[in-house]
């Protein structure tokens, strides 16, 4: 059965991006390594250690859709058109930008019980991955987040962009974690528990 599943790269003290939503601080462990990881895009191939590239090759082969919000969009100029992951990609927006050529995997909506709607349809009996901390956060208050995969780096950024800063509905609880030990990076995946 498909999750909808919030994943991000998250330093030691909570920061997913520094003040300057800079990242490069937490996504070394995708460069460090000796094995290859491809993507769906050209530019983006991962050199990772064994553990982090069988923990990375088993999560993109599970992702059918991406959520995003548009700030996540904005900062990547949306990717070129297309997310390395090659799965469709849903922006939660206000505003759609009014000349996007890339409508054939690409979908804007304006709320995220409808990005999930979207996004599930689009994923099939794949899952949805939300790759945005304000969209997550929504995500997550509106009961619609089955887990929560942390890559732990070892880093204190000491301030920046928090993943869960604003929660609506806390305390949350979360299953014990499944651990998976890599090259600068521990992948953490959590289950939400409901009720």
């Amino acid at each position: 059965m498909s999750k909808v599943i919030a994943n991000m790269s998250m330093s030691l003290d909570g920061f997913i991006a520094d003040p300057g939503d800079g990242i490069d601080q937490l996504f070394g462990w995708m460069g460090n390594g000796e094995v290859e990881v491809p993507t769906a895009v050209e530019w983006a191939t991962f050199r990772m250690s064994p553990a982090s590239a069988e923990y990375m090759r088993s999560a993109m082969a599970g992702v059918g859709a991406l959520i995003a919000g548009r700030h996540l969009f904005d900062i990547t100029q949306g990717w070129g058109g297309r997310h390395p992951l090659g799965v469709p990609v849903v922006v939660v927006t206000h505003e759609p930008p009014a000349d996007w050529p890339h409508t054939e995997t690409f979908t804007f909506v304006s709320g995220v019980e409808e990005a999930v709607r979207v996004a599930s349809d689009l994923a099939g009996d794949k899952d949805v991955v939300v790759a945005s901390a304000k969209i997550a956060q929504q995500v997550l208050d509106a009961g619609l987040l089955d887990a929560i995969n942390v890559d732990q780096v070892p880093v204190l950024l000491g301030e920046g962009v928090r993943w869960f800063e604003n929660l609506g509905k806390a305390p949350v609880h979360l299953s014990d974690p499944t651990v998976i030990e890599g090259n600068g990076v521990t992948h953490l995946a959590y289950e939400v528990r409901r009720g």
